[in-house]
């Protein structure tokens, strides 16, 4: 066999690659899924991306989506920004279709250029920072959540309600955390409300044991943090041990399973703010029941969140007849889709109508609506 032959078999097989590799990806629809799926924020983005592969599986079930087979493209980025920089440029290169994640506000806020850029639509189930649509720099960014400063109102009001009229405010530093602390500060100041500490903890410390006594020297009547369940649960678990036992109010980074299991005794009586009960939605819970059956567990944070995003984007698909950025968001804006959330669709700077929060507390090791 001559050397030309097998140059020319060569050619001839990377051809005949190039096209069945071309034909699969017109035969495939693919949703890129960026986010936490490893680390200490893994419980937030594994939901998030286990709900993407489930409403993909039903969906293919189907028939798929513009007739195409749906396929989950995961990238990990840890809730960190320089690998979240990384995940984004991955699901760029591979040419993904549209975008559910990231899955924290500072890692979101890392990503957005690269998708603003190429004109890719993303929808977050739980990016909160207000930044991220009030900027007006990420058109094709729209979230299925409520943002920190809706979060903040809800905290202070709750304050408001046990008479509370000092506070401290700690955060851990990051865009989610700080973000939400500046809030909380800016409406309690706006209430009366004395904010007598306000500082930033470092996250991944084991002991805590300096901030706590500046709690405590402050006279504060309770402690506002903003941040995750797992620094949130070292300082209510550290304080408690050292007999401050004054109201421990927080965010929805803290309201799930994760914080009450690592947090143990100590959580009770923990407030946490939360999306809106949904649970008389009839999708709600069939949606639940179909993660269960799927992965013999109960869904984590963010879930709700998660399937309606991934619900949000295939309709949108489905409805405008393509994959066109332009004609997604147009459906996405302006036509209501059925979640668990409820009926919901997103308004010009890419918030879900519709959805808000709600004050929990722990009674007897679960959280329920505070009273």
């Amino acid at each position: 066999m001559g050397f030309k032959f097998l140059k020319v078999l060569a050619v001839a097989g990377l051809v005949l690659g190039l096209s069945l590799s071309q034909a699969m990806a017109k035969d495939t629809f693919i949703i890129g899924v960026p986010g936490a799926h490893s680390g200490d924020n893994a419980s937030y983005g594994v939901t998030s991306l286990k709900t993407a592969q489930l409403v993909a599986k039903l969906w293919n079930q189907k028939g798929g989506v513009l007739g195409k087979e749906i396929v989950v493209q995961a990238e990990d980025d840890q809730c960190k920004p320089e690998l979240a920089t990384n995940a984004a440029s991955k699901l760029l290169s591979s040419e993904a279709d549209v975008v559910m994640g990231h899955t924290c506000s500072g890692a979101t806020k890392a990503a957005l250029p690269m998708y603003t850029s190429a004109n890719k639509v993303i929808i977050s189930p739980s990016a909160t920072s207000p930044q991220l649509t009030q900027s007006g720099n990420n058109p094709t960014f729209f979230r299925s959540i409520a943002s920190d400063d809706m979060q903040a109102k809800v905290t202070i009001d709750q304050v408001k309600k046990l008479g509370i009229t000092k506070v401290a405010i700690l955060h851990d530093k990051a865009e989610y955390g700080r973000g939400y602390a500046e809030h909380c500060q800016s409406f309690a100041e706006k209430e009366g409300i004395e904010v007598a500490l306000f500082e930033g903890i470092t996250a991944g410390a084991v002991d805590y044991s300096a901030v706590i006594q500046k709690v405590r020297s402050s006279g504060a009547e309770a402690v506002i943090f903003g941040g995750y369940q797992p620094e949130a649960s070292k300082l209510v678990t550290q304080m408690r041990k050292k007999k401050i036992d004054i109201p421990f109010l927080s965010d929805d980074g803290v309201k799930n399973m994760h914080f009450l299991r690592l947090a143990g005794k100590f959580s009770e009586g923990v407030y946490a703010v939360g999306p809106k009960d949904i649970s008389k939605n009839p999708m709600y819970q069939e949606a639940r029941d179909q993660y269960r059956a799927e992965y013999n567990e109960d869904p984590g944070a963010y879930f709700d969140q998660a399937y309606a995003a991934t619900v949000a984007l295939l309709n949108a698909v489905e409805k405008s007849g393509s994959a066109d950025t332009e004609k997604i968001m147009q459906v996405l804006r302006t036509e209501y889709v059925e979640t668990p959330l409820g009926k919901i669709r997103f308004n010009e700077f890419g918030e879900a109508e519709g959805v808000g929060f709600d004050m929990y507390q722990v009674v007897n090791g679960e959280f329920v609506e505070a009273k």
